[in-house]
């Protein structure tokens, strides 16, 4: 068993990860443990931007305000001061270590999204800033010596004792071989886990494995319930969800309902600018008065040109779907987007286990509330990513000997086992948990979900079943979540409770071993 030792180990390779490691890399030795490549993220399919309020006009005051409408009074506020007011100052460090945010005629080009007050999104590449960011950051990093990659590399197990952090077991695909990472301090940066639905705009790799691992350790878990669905998915039978970014809203496309109306108008001052829980909501509100699966996007009454240029890769794209952005109605419909709750830290990024840290989509920082604003979330990487590192680096070396372990084997005939079982998950999911939810069906899937995890529970060796396990296991704490919050609010929508209930001004907080918590809002 090869164990190696770092000051810091990074779990993913995402902006939240990659942030992480170039503060981290200023106080020693580092580790990027990614199952993937290290370009292979939620963060770098990013179409829309990032929200900072750089200019005269605008101020953190009002960003700060817009995030806690939207949070739908879930957001700890001084988590958002914190995000609102270091977000500048990191955007503003970004633009002087060389990041290239798109200009016209010398000024930048800030974009309008939902539920933003002011032109306040900085893009990179037109639609493609996730792309332009995550790469200038992966070059920062590749450049720095005392940061090592460990692509192919699956974390399968946080290792500590009763009080601290020691490391983490991993499984290298490529050589079929287990490793051990030891260090005083472990950053998870593991993404979302929208890939649990049927229907998600996420890549492959965002199947939740941060959280299964930090629940496993005994870390806890907040807001599961809050999944955001984005609006604006491209809906064909039979192909992905194509992600639409909500910029093109923002720029002045429509939503036209079956009958071609802008429904939008009539139920929200900002039209298609709301918030988008409520547009989401309100899409899935048309689709089931209508005969069809989809609604329209229209950008027919735009400029062409202005359009091509600045959606020049999703125009592209729909492109070889056989749209035509510009000139045809867009059959589309929401999709499983973004994870608002998660593990829950405090102000510097740290779990209730000392040296866990975690930062990006698979936190809760108190930032998101019931509902993310749009374009927070890569702005929310880089605040918490550096907060992170910079307390990890304060932390004493861990005195401790390694816990025994089991090896982690993966067996290929179990490959095709994995897919069924995540194809039935993503089903069950999506039938019960999607946008509209009830007792009923939640208990039914909660009792489905609970049969698969239990068959599973002796097999977590094998790195297969170990993903079965851990799905189930990651659905059920949203179920659970979604369960005893029984109201309506932000991206947790119940048909057998519609309206908000002020005594649910709370997070849910799951841990394992203990009954479910409620924790106060801090205001």
């Amino acid at each position: 068993m090869q164990v190696l030792e770092f000051d810091t180990i990074i779990i993913g390779s995402g902006l939240a990860g990659l942030t992480s490691a170039y503060y981290a890399a200023q106080y020693g030795s580092v580790a990027i443990v990614t199952k993937s490549q290290l370009d292979t993220s939620n963060s770098y399919y990013a179409q829309g931007g990032i929200a900072a309020a750089i200019t005269e006009e605008d101020s953190p005051e009002q960003h700060l305000e817009d995030t806690m409408v939207a949070g739908r009074g879930l957001c700890d506020k001084d988590a958002v001061e914190v995000l609102v007011n270091e977000g500048k100052q990191r955007v503003l460090d970004l633009i002087e270590m060389g990041m290239k945010f798109d200009k016209q005629n010398g000024d930048y080009v800030l974009g309008l999204e939902g539920g933003h007050s002011k032109r306040r999104i900085l893009h990179a590449g037109g639609d493609a800033t996730g792309k332009e960011l995550t790469s200038f950051f992966l070059k920062k990093v590749q450049e720095l010596k005392n940061v090592t990659p460990f692509e192919y590399h699956a974390a399968v197990k946080l290792l500590k004792n009763e009080k601290c952090i020691i490391g983490v077991q991993a499984f290298n695909f490529k050589k079929g071989t287990n490793i051990i990472f030891k260090s005083k301090s472990v950053i998870l940066a593991t993404g979302g886990l929208s890939r649990v639905f049927a229907r998600s705009t996420n890549p492959h790799t965002a199947t939740g494995d941060g959280v299964a691992m930090a629940y496993e350790a005994g870390a806890k878990i907040a807001d599961l319930e809050f999944i955001q669905f984005h609006p604006s998915a491209l809906s064909v039978n039979g192909k992905e969800a194509f992600l639409i970014s909500e910029a093109v809203r923002g720029e002045g496309a429509w939503l036209l309902n079956e009958k071609g109306e802008r429904f939008m108008k009539d139920i929200h001052p900002l039209a298609e600018l709301a918030p988008r829980d409520i547009v989401a909501f309100s899409i899935y509100k048309q689709i089931q008065k209508s005969n069809i699966n989809h609604i329209y996007l229209s950008l027919k009454h735009l400029d062409s040109e202005k359009i091509k240029k600045r959606f020049h890769h999703i125009y592209l794209q729909l492109q070889e779907f056989g749209f035509d952005l510009t000139k045809d109605l867009l059959p589309v419909s929401p999709a499983a987007h973004y994870m608002v709750g998660g593990i829950r830290t405090n102000l510097d990024a740290e779990t209730n286990i000392k040296g866990l840290f975690v930062c990006g989509e698979t936190a809760s920082t108190g930032v998101m509330g019931a509902n993310r604003l749009a374009s927070n979330s890569l702005l929310e990487c880089l605040v918490f990513g550096k907060r992170a590192s910079d307390k990890a680096a304060k932390l004493n070396p861990v005195e401790c000997d390694l816990p025994d372990f089991r090896p982690i084997t993966v067996n290929t005939d179990n490959e095709e086992l994995f897919l069924n079982y995540q194809n039935k998950i993503a089903g069950v999911m999506a039938e019960n948990l999607g946008i509209v939810r009830n007792k009923s069906g939640m208990e039914k899937a909660l009792s489905t979900l609970s049969e698969i995890a239990n068959h599973f529970s002796d097999y977590e060796n094998e790195y297969n079943n170990l993903k079965i396990k851990n799905a189930a296991e990651i659905c059920k704490l949203i179920i659970k979540s979604a369960l005893v919050r029984e109201e309506s609010r932000g991206g947790h929508i119940r048909e057998d409770f519609q309206k908000e209930n002020p005594d649910f001004k709370v997070h849910v907080i799951q841990q394992k071993g203990e009954k479910i918590q409620f924790e106060n809002i801090r205001k």
